[in-house]
């Protein structure tokens, strides 16, 4: 198996002794990530206010195409940034709502980003939701799509894969079919999908919001949240902020302008930093030979090896815990989920260890990143026997 350590020598290095498996939560940084923070205070420093024209003229453009190019949309100009996909959801929301509750289709499988401020709606009555469960895994899909059969909502949101089970949403064609400007509007959270495994929404960008960022897969880190914006759908959100109509800066105000493409949707000042690392990361894995099949094959091989030792178990009391399976076929999450009581006891006892995973109720999730290697995974397994065997 080829190894891609060099390419991350200044994270490893900067702590030898750990064994990091959160590439789902936290990825490690490449080196490239660190000459692109660099350029970003260089040009800063060199430009000053100026800076904005080269992030506007260069840098954003580069991430837009970066971005599109890897969901296969066919307009850059569709996506607009964030220092975060919460600020983007609110954002959405914000030009959907009306003068009653709107009706949120949903799962119980979302991140705690939208799970806590959906809940904060309902508490106030700004949303009604319907939430689909999404065991049993195998028939997660169609119910879902059922509901939608039953009663078309406002808004329907869920993940393209969920972050907690690693169970993934197969039904992005017809959820689509029921999209229309003035009615049901769609949002598919693709946090843990984009860069993950490759994903093409070529066929519904044209009636589908796509959420998602830099953090994980991207390895960009903070600050380079994403959204895909359909044309037509929400010309002007109610959340807004003066990157939104960026071009009339300098013009006479009056009525409140929004640009016609993604950049309706953008917000207020932001640090660029992390669409700079993005952009470089992007450059740096062109320049390996690298796309995200040629990542997810990688990191399959390795999350197959992993799972196969710690049922024969290599890695002590993991042996029983229930390997979660929630998808029968095609593309995996980049990690692998432990259903298990103790689950949280053990990720608090690992850390001990200087072994990085995480835990989500009762579940132990390890992540696989291109920093890993056979080697990696054998001393992960060896590190969780001596810490989790009594």
């Amino acid at each position: 198996m080829t190894s891609y350590k060099h390419l991350f020598a200044r994270a490893l290095a900067a702590a030898p002794g750990r064994l990091h498996f959160a590439a789902h939560s936290h990825h490690l940084w490449p080196d490239a990530s660190y000459d692109g923070h660099r350029e970003a205070w260089d040009d800063s420093a060199r430009l000053a206010d100026r800076k904005w024209e080269r992030i506007f003229g260069d840098v954003i453009p580069q991430a837009q195409a970066r971005v599109a190019a890897e969901l296969e949309l066919s307009d850059p100009s569709t996506i607009a940034f964030a220092p975060n996909t919460h600020e983007l959801l609110v954002r959405i929301f914000s030009a959907r709502a009306g003068d009653g509750p709107l009706d949120v289709l949903t799962s119980d499988g979302e991140f705690h980003s939208f799970r806590r401020q959906s809940a904060r709606w309902a508490e106030d009555g700004s949303v009604r939701l319907r939430v689909i469960p999404c065991e049993p895994f195998a028939t997660f899909t169609e119910r879902f799509l059922a509901a939608m059969r039953e009663r078309a909502p406002d808004i329907a949101f869920l993940s393209h894969v969920m972050f907690k089970s690693g169970l993934r949403f197969d039904g992005a064609t017809e959820l689509a079919s029921y999209a229309r400007p003035g009615g049901t509007w769609v949002v598919l959270d693709l946090y843990h999908s984009f860069m993950a495994m490759p994903c093409n929404f070529s066929a519904v960008a044209d009636r589908v919001f796509l959420l998602g960022g830099g953090y994980k897969y991207a390895m960009a880190g903070e600050g380079a949240g994403f959204l895909h914006a359909p044309p037509g759908f929400g010309p002007r959100p109610q959340n807004t902020g003066w990157f939104a109509d960026f071009g009339a800066i300098e013009a006479k105000q009056g009525e409140v302008a929004y640009s016609p493409d993604g950049g309706r949707f953008l917000g207020a000042t932001f640090d660029a930093t992390g669409l700079y690392r993005f952009n470089a990361v992007q450059v740096m894995l062109a320049g390996e030979g690298l796309d995200t099949k040629k990542i997810s094959a990688h990191c399959a091989a390795l999350r197959e090896r992993l799972v196969g030792m710690i049922e024969a178990g290599e890695a002590g009391a993991l042996r029983d815990a229930e390997v979660l399976r929630p998808n029968a076929s095609g593309y995996q999450a980049r990690f692998i989920s432990l259903r298990h009581p103790h689950a949280t006891a053990w990720k608090a006892a690992l850390f001990e260890r200087d072994v990085i995973t995480d835990a989500r109720d009762d579940v132990l999730r390890i992540g696989i990143g291109l920093y890993h290697d056979e080697e990696d995974v054998d001393a992960l397994c060896a590190r969780i026997k001596a810490a989790l065997t009594p």
